[in-house]
């Protein structure tokens, strides 16, 4: 038992909490807040819907993984169910169940950020110095281990096309390679939230409860005067019966990019920009299956270590860029986006240890044809993505189809297969770009999914195109803060852990400035 800890769940009666600061969620945003605020000295109280999981729970089991750390069990999914959507539902959010790679934001996203919304992120604003602090705080370096063979297939399959690629940078320390990243590492070697910051951020003073779910905020004027909450049951549902209020001098909304927009809606706060929830981007993703004649093993080994940007920013600005990665290969996770039925699918799933997969991560939010999707709720108060995909992005699906399929047999493949419903196992690059030529692509034919959640509380240099401004200041609400993914204005075009940990160290540092100054 940590004395600084409170399990929600448990409670029998109605609690009122205060606080210096309240941070609403325990990701990539609300940990490196937490600690920030924890070491300069005010009382912190940080909140999170999931459980408090550490390594002896992590167990490296899909089956228990999937309902305790990922939102909706691992089943999120948009509106219309085409898109699947991983998200983390634990403390340290994402942090505690992504796949550890480690990007920097790209220079081109951030000139699209400064012609679009006013946002100067050069010279004296640069981001370098943030993306530092955080790249030594989380032991994020290259990867210094030999890839796995799911990986070394992808920059093998780069050299022989003469295609660009890279070593991924990892923030683990002490990793021992096992490859299971996904379900909670169990030997803190991963440096995520949960053994990085929010510790630290405990051992200062601060107050972690878990189990808990934020309603709403109250507001009146230009102030957040409090917010209401309740526990959350074993299954992660709300238990109305139990009333939790907090009180503070300041508010920090750092629940994610399908969270935080839906907490805002739900408090009705001013929107006169009219982009609350909306714009919200994915990075929508395709996959592409290859057989090889060896064992891939492909759950074995750091998940991700090698990635291609030969496609990420092309020339021709009418097309959409994609970034080409490899998932970790489980069972239950390739056995539910696997295409086929009954002996094709158990003949795929046979050949288990021989796949290799390749992965690719759409650029979206830089076109007029790729305005991400609105974030809603239901009749419960509860988040629905909408995320209308357009044929700009089914083209550009079309597209990464194409050069997966060009790099696994570059790789050596003996078999592709595209993960879409009218799919097959092509023998050949010459086959497989007929058909894939051919496929048809729509909602639930085509096999689409996302780990990256972006938007929805987007920032700008001026109040007509954001939520809140460079900062993550709430534009009509002085003392309300939105420090985690749903602030940036696209999506990245790279895995956007290490974007959210730089540019949330730099706001907490400018917002506690303003804080010691007023005293």
């Amino acid at each position: 038992m940590d004395p600084n800890h409170i399990d929600a769940s448990v409670l029998q009666n109605d609690q009122h909490f205060e606080a210096d600061i309240v941070i609403v969620g325990s990701g990539a945003g609300g940990g490196i807040a937490a600690e920030q605020f924890a070491a300069a000295g005010f009382k912190v109280l940080l909140l999170e819907e999931g459980a408090w999981y550490q390594r002896e729970h992590f167990v490296m089991e899909e089956r228990w993984a999937y309902p305790q750390l990922y939102q909706e069990g691992a089943a999120r999914k948009t509106r219309d169910q085409a898109i699947s959507i991983l998200q983390g539902r634990t403390v340290g959010g994402s942090t505690t169940v992504n796949w550890t790679t480690s990007i920097r934001t790209p220079a081109p996203t951030l000139a699209y950020w400064q012609s679009e919304f006013g946002l100067n992120f050069s010279a004296e604003h640069s981001l370098t110095p943030y993306f530092e602090l955080a790249e030594q705080r989380l032991q994020i370096h290259p990867w210094p281990v030999p890839a796995n063979a799911n990986n070394a297939k992808l920059r093998q399959g780069c050299e022989t096309l003469g295609w660009e690629y890279t070593v991924i940078n990892r923030n683990v320390n002490g990793c021992a390679n096992l490859g299971y990243c996904g379900f909670g590492c169990p030997i803190n070697a991963k440096q995520s939230m949960l053994v990085s910051t929010i510790p630290e951020a405990m051992r200062l003073g601060a107050t972690l409860v878990s189990r808990i779910s934020v309603r709403r905020l109250l507001w009146r004027q230009d102030k957040v005067i409090g917010l209401e909450a309740v526990p959350v049951d074993q299954y992660f549902q709300p238990c109305a019966d139990i009333k939790l209020t907090v009180s503070a001098r300041h508010y920090i909304v750092a629940a994610g990019a399908i969270g935080s927009p839906a907490l805002l809606l739900r408090s009705k706060v001013p929107n006169p920009s009219g982009r609350l929830g909306k714009h919200t981007y994915l990075h929508p993703t395709v996959i592409s299956g290859a057989v090889f004649a060896e064992q891939i093993n492909g759950h074995s080994g750091a998940p991700q270590s090698i990635y291609s940007d030969q496609f990420v920013w092309p020339a021709d600005s009418t097309q959409v860029g994609y970034k080409l990665e490899v998932p970790p290969v489980h069972p239950v996770l390739m056995a539910t986006k696997l295409t086929g039925m009954a002996e094709q699918h158990a003949t795929l799933m046979q050949q288990f240890n021989h796949l290799q997969v390749t992965i690719a991560l759409l650029r979206d939010g830089f076109h007029a044809q790729s305005q991400g999707g609105i974030v809603q709720l239901d009749n419960a108060g509860q988040p629905v993505l909408d995320y209308p995909l357009t044929n700009y992005l089914w083209q550009g699906m079309r597209h990464a189809l194409l050069s997966m399929a060009e790099l696994q047999f570059a790789a050596g493949a003996v078999q592709v297969l595209p993960i879409n419903h009218r799919a097959q196992l092509y023998n050949s690059w010459a086959q497989a770009r007929a058909a894939i030529l051919d496929l048809p692509l729509a909602p639930l034919q085509q096999t689409v999914v996302s780990a990256h959640v972006m938007g929805g509380c987007n920032m700008s240099a001026s109040p007509q195109y954001g939520v809140v401004d460079r900062e993550g200041r709430h534009f009509q609400l002085e003392n309300l803060s939105v420090f985690d993914g749903s602030l940036l204005p696209s999506s990245l075009g790279a895995n956007p852990q290490l974007t959210i940990y730089g540019l949330i160290w730099r706001n907490s540092q400018r917002l506690l400035a303003e804080l010691h100054r007023l005293g």
